[in-house]
């Protein structure tokens, strides 16, 4: 089986900046990411959670690192640039991981998030080729 090195994005937004509340949609969104895509956590190379400057009551990857076999993966917490205007209160990942060449690929974007890629949140599979492009009549 050929592997390839995959990244996988996703997000999510909390309703308020509490421990309890962030814990519950990282897990709701780490849950989504585990059942709809077919790695182990050892397939994992990193994680990097960004966070908008207002959610600030606990690390993403604090509560990552509870789950079994994440506590080994490499992870950053960093702060997503503010712009104004843009979605408040948004948890985002980027994973990079070892999967196989032929596995597709489902980004995950739930609750306000879902307006930030609308092409991703339902399952997309990963597309290996370029789409055609259509000429303008």
């Amino acid at each position: 089986m050929d592997w390839q090195m995959r990244a996988i994005r996703g997000a999510t937004t909390a309703s308020e900046n509490t421990v309890e509340v962030i814990q519950e949609v990282v897990t709701e969104l780490l849950d989504e990411l585990e059942n709809r895509n077919q790695f182990q956590p050892g397939d994992m190379i990193s994680v990097t959670f960004s966070v908008t400057r207002d959610l600030d009551a606990i690390f993403p990857a604090a509560i990552a690192r509870a789950r079994p076999g994440w506590d080994n993966v490499a992870m950053l917490d960093v702060q997503q640039m503010h712009v104004e205007g843009s979605l408040q209160r948004c948890i985002r990942f980027l994973i990079h991981a070892y999967l196989p060449a032929s596995a597709s690929i489902h980004h995950i974007y739930l609750r306000n998030a879902a307006s930030l890629r609308p092409d991703w949140s339902l399952p997309q599979p990963l597309q290996t080729s370029q789409p055609a492009v259509k000429s303008k009549v």
